[in-house]
């Protein structure tokens, strides 16, 4: 292989893997409470370039924004180097596009998150579906990234190649996550002392609409489980398959225990992490298929 594709192929997934974190911290910000740590101001932190002494909110909302600026730029650069390594028409440069144009989407839904005060205590209907939406682009713009590294080694193949099941084992997970970003908002808003409380608040006949949609991810994230393994068994091979099957019983008991533990920061994050990875190895099946 031509050491200029090596080159760009590992840039682009390092520009993958720089986004990945970038997600990651900003469900941090959102356990946290943090997202209102620059006020209602954006760009602007506080009305500043620079906070000054700024609160630990400040921080981790700001470097947020920091990590979120430089994935911005590496799309950037992904795509001013496919421009030049790839004629006009390869996949990797078309994918590149997608992800510049997913990542600016990205960067518009989160100004509004702050200047729409869907942030801390907000429990809205606005902000769950806007946090539905944000979510979906994220994994969209993961997915494009992927494309983007994947298709600079082979460009061969056609989309009817993908089995069926992979198609719909990409939209099962996308609606997991959907559900999960709903549950993961009531976590936040309206944290449990204890299961039984937390069960006993989900129940209760003046309980909020958003809270009782807290339940629903637990059932379709089961469902949805049960689907991703016979999808891996029928219609993925090799590492995929090994990949999906071991993933999503890893995300099943990870959710378990998120509940038993009654959802801390640290295992909303570990939680997420673990069904980012299945969405980019779901990803990849349908990738591969294309490629046979």
């Amino acid at each position: 292989m031509d050491k200029r594709i090596r080159s760009f192929e590992r840039y682009a997934w390092g520009v993958l893997g720089w986004n990945v974190l970038v997600v990651l911290w900003g469900a941090f910000v959102r356990a946290t409470g943090s997202g209102a740590g620059c006020g209602e101001h954006w760009p602007l932190c506080n009305g500043e370039m620079l906070p000054r002494s700024p609160a630990m909110a400040t921080v981790i909302e700001f470097m947020h924004r920091v990590t979120s600026g430089v994935a911005l730029i590496g799309v950037l650069g992904l795509v001013w180097w496919s421009r030049r390594l790839f004629s006009k028409g390869h996949l990797a440069r078309k994918y590149a596009w997608i992800s510049l144009g997913f990542i600016i989407v990205e960067a518009l839904l989160g100004a509004g998150l702050v200047l729409l005060a869907y942030v801390e205590k907000n429990a809205s209907a606005g902000r769950a579906l806007y946090l539905c939406a944000h979510l979906t682009n994220t994994l969209l713009l993961l997915g494009a990234l992927a494309a983007a590294a994947w298709f600079a080694r082979t460009a061969e193949g056609t989309w009817r190649n993908v089995p069926p099941m992979a198609w719909a084992a990409l939209g099962v997970a996308l609606a997991a996550a959907v559900t999960g970003v709903v549950a993961a908002l009531g976590d936040t808003i309206w944290p449990a002392v204890s299961l039984a409380e937390g069960i006993r608040q989900e129940f209760s006949r003046d309980a909020p609409a958003l809270l009782k949609l807290r339940l629903l991810h637990p059932v379709v994230a089961s469902a949805c489980g049960m689907f991703l393994l016979v999808a891996a068994l029928t219609s993925f091979r090799g590492r995929v398959k090994n990949w999906v099957v071991w993933l999503t019983a890893v995300q099943l008991a990870a959710g378990v225990v998120n509940v038993l533990l009654l959802a801390p920061v640290w295992m909303q994050i570990a939680h997420l992490a673990l069904a980012v990875c299945l969405w980019l190895w779901l990803v990849a099946g349908a990738l591969e298929g294309r490629a046979r």
